[in-house]
């Protein structure tokens, strides 16, 4: 028998500019671009989500919303710092981890609980070592697979913790809301509510003819996941596949008129591809190459999975208002999304034409 952690680090970026400024600690943090800039929010900390915000929000929304939040531009550079004192912790526990991003991974601890430990008692230790040694909090889900464990890990935040013992995880799902399995997008879940499934345990009593019907090639694999079997391995390679649409451009180009309404322009292109595969991505990524053939990738994490055209649109945005500057020039622009559900049977994303990505490249 498996046993999956999914650990979360608990609103990252606003948590290390507070753990960097003591000064912002309780205070309202918004970690993104700035409102007169068109910017949106990267990340918030709980203290601002009080207001109603979240990221992938206009800054200017959430500066109305929450006149006293303090704005702060990402320092992306940092972030990897402490995200690889943390990735660096979980692999004291084990080989088994499966990067997602900066804030976020699967670890499987099989063969630490085979040695005699108990999964919670595991569990409470990790936190304990992340907040002891890195100052950051982090959230955990524990279970037999990788969507149960996932689905822990959000339930109960901020430092949330959840274990759902063995033969449970079908009772652990039921009263969820459907929308919280991997692979039932805003559109899915709005037909399946439609016909009258409002949670994963109404799910997981349709019967595989109907499955089929509904979800085709993806039928087994979604009724599975509804039932709480999960048989999907922790990828060790750590490698995030997306989709993305990327531009060359025939010259030079630095007017950011142009560039703005191009990022548009592909976010809508990569959230349609994810709908049409019923898939939601958490890591937007933006591609660029300089005029001087300089090519670097900058990624933001959002607090949810997302197909919506205007959340990655905002997000890829404000990636872009990042790094515009009247002396430069841009030859090519990409828009990608990562960190989705994969496919248990091939590894791969489902009908979908995926190019591989630096996980950690800023």
């Amino acid at each position: 028998m498996r046993h999956i952690i999914h650990a979360d680090l608990d609103a990252f970026y606003a948590a290390v500019e507070q753990l960097d400024n003591p000064d912002l600690v309780g205070k309202p943090v918004l970690v993104g671009g700035r409102p007169e800039n068109r910017g949106v929010v990267a990340t918030a900390s709980y203290e601002a989500r009080a207001f109603g915000i979240h990221s992938a929000m206009p800054m200017k929304t959430a500066a109305y919303r929450c006149p006293q939040g303090i704005i702060i531009t990402p320092r992306f550079s940092r972030y990897k710092e402490k995200s690889l004192e943390v990735m660096s912790i979980f692999r004291d526990l084990t080989d088994l981890v499966e990067p997602l991003s900066m804030d976020e991974a699967y670890l499987d601890i099989t063969a630490v609980i085979e040695s005699g430990q108990k999964p919670l008692a595991v569990a409470l230790d990790l936190k304990r070592r992340i907040f002891d040694e890195t100052g950051l909090v982090v959230s955990v889900g524990v279970g037999t697979g990788k969507t149960v464990a996932k689905i822990g890990s959000d339930l109960d935040k901020p430092d949330g913790l959840v274990v759902v013992q063995p033969g449970e995880e079908a009772d652990f799902l039921a009263p969820l809301a459907v929308n919280k399995l991997w692979g039932i997008g805003p559109k899915t879940a709005e037909r399946l509510n439609d016909e009258g499934i409002q949670t994963i345990g109404d799910l997981a009593c349709q019967s595989l003819d109907w499955f089929t019907k509904m979800f085709g090639k993806r039928a087994n694999n979604i009724r599975n996941k509804a039932m709480g079997q999960d048989t999907d391995s922790v990828d060790v390679r750590g490698a995030t596949k997306s989709i993305s649409s990327e531009t060359t451009f025939a010259g030079d180009v630095g007017n950011e008129e142009v560039l703005r309404h191009l990022v548009e322009q592909k976010a809508v292109g990569v959230a349609r591809q994810l709908e049409r595969n019923g898939l939601k991505g958490r890591t937007v990524k933006l591609k660029l190459r300089l005029s001087d053939f300089t090519t670097f990738t900058r990624q933001t994490t959002l607090q949810f999975h997302t197909d919506s055209e205007e959340q990655i649109k905002n997000a890829a945005s404000t990636l872009l208002e990042l790094e515009l500057d009247p002396n430069r020039t841009f030859r090519l622009l990409g828009v990608g999304v990562a960190n989705f559900e994969y496919d248990s049977e091939t590894s791969e994303p489902t009908d979908m034409k995926e190019r591989q990505l630096p996980l950690f490249t800023y």
